[in-house]
C-alpha cells in the first residue's frame, strides 16, 4: 500500500509526519493508494477538499485540538488499521454567493455555509427554499446549513440537531435570532435549494462563509447539496462517522 503523509504545520504533526515517513516510507498523492493526513479537523477538511479531483481516501490523525473527524495517533500497525478501516462517504454543499459589486463566488463546503452578520447590527435575512418564500424577515446574527457531517460543528454550537451521517437531511439553523423569537430553524431534504436574500445591506452587511473560505459583502446566497461530488474519508472500526455522530448525543 503507497501512503501520501500530509500535515498541518504545528510541531507536533510535523513531527508525526517525519516519524510516519521514517518507517513506512511516502510517495506524492497523486501516486498514493490512500492519503494519511496529520492535524486538527480544520487539516482535515482543507486537505479533502485540495484532494478532491484524485479520488484517494483520506485517513485523518489527530494531531491537533478536537479531531472529531480524526483517528488517534499511533505510529504502529498503520497498514493493518488501514486495511481494516470504514469508510464513509460525503458529498458537500456548493454556495453561490452574489456580492454587491456583482461578482459571483461558488465554493464547496464539506461542514456547512454560513451568513453572518459583518457589521454591529443584526443582519435581516429573507430565506426562499426551492423557489417558494419561506420566511419574509428573519433578524439574526446568521443562519446556516449544514450537512449530516457537520453537524457536531458550528451547527451545534447553535444549537443545531445532530443528523445522522446516512440521512438524506440538512440543517437549517437560526444563529442567535431575535425575530421570530426562538426561531431554531428547520430539516430540509438533502435536494433542497435555499436561497438567502440580504435585506438592507448597505445598513447591515452580511458575510457568507463556506468552511473556512469567507465571501465578503454579500446580496445573496445560494445553497444546494452536490451529490454527484464525493469525498472519501476512512476511520477505525468501530470509530467511524456513525458512530461518532450518535456518541456525541449521550456525552
Amino acid at each position: 500500500m503507497k501512503i501520501a503523509f500530509v500535515a498541518s504545520d504545528s510541531p507536533s504533526a510535523q513531527t508525526g509526519r517525519a516519524a510516519l515517513i521514517s518507517r513506512y516510507g511516502t510517495v506524492e498523492e497523486a501516486e498514493a493508494d490512500v492519503i494519511v493526513a496529520l492535524g486538527g479537523d480544520g487539516f482535515m477538511l482543507a486537505t479533502l477538499h485540495r484532494t478532491r479531483d484524485l479520488a484517494k481516501p483520506v485517513y485523518g490523525m489527530n494531531r491537533g485540538t478536537v479531531g472529531f473527524l480524526m483517528n488517534e495517533y499511533a505510529e504502529g500497525d498503520l497498514m493493518e488499521r488501514l486495511e481494516q478501516a470504514e469508510e464513509a462517504v460525503i458529498h458537500p454543499l456548493s454556495m453561490l454567493a452574489t456580492c454587491a459589486d456583482g461578482t459571483k463566488h461558488r465554493e464547496l463546503a464539506l461542514n456547512e455555509v454560513s451568513v453572518l452578520r459583518s457589521g454591529s447590527q443584526a443582519a435581516k435575512l429573507r430565506i426562499t427554499i426551492d423557489g417558494r418564500l419561506r420566511m419574509e424577515e428573519l433578524v439574526c446574527d446568521g443562519a446556516l446549513i449544514s450537512t449530516p457531517a457537520g453537524s457536531t460543528a458550528y451547527n451545534y454550537s447553535a444549537h443545531g440537531p445532530i443528523l445522522p451521517i446516512g440521512s438524506d437531511v440538512l440543517a437549517l439553523t437560526a444563529i442567535a435570532p431575535f425575530r421570530p423569537r426562538r426561531w431554531r430553524g428547520a430539516l430540509l431534504p438533502s435536494t433542497a435549494k435555499v436561497r438567502f436574500d440580504v435585506i438592507e445591506p448597505g445598513k447591515r452587511p452580511v458575510m457568507a462563509e463556506a468552511d473556512s473560505t469567507l465571501v465578503p459583502n454579500v446580496l445573496s446566497v445560494e445553497i444546494q447539496s452536490e451529490p454527484e461530488i464525493s469525498h472519501n474519508m476512512l476511520f477505525d472500526p468501530g470509530h467511524g462517522l456513525e458512530e461518532r455522530l450518535l456518541r456525541e448525543q449521550f456525552v
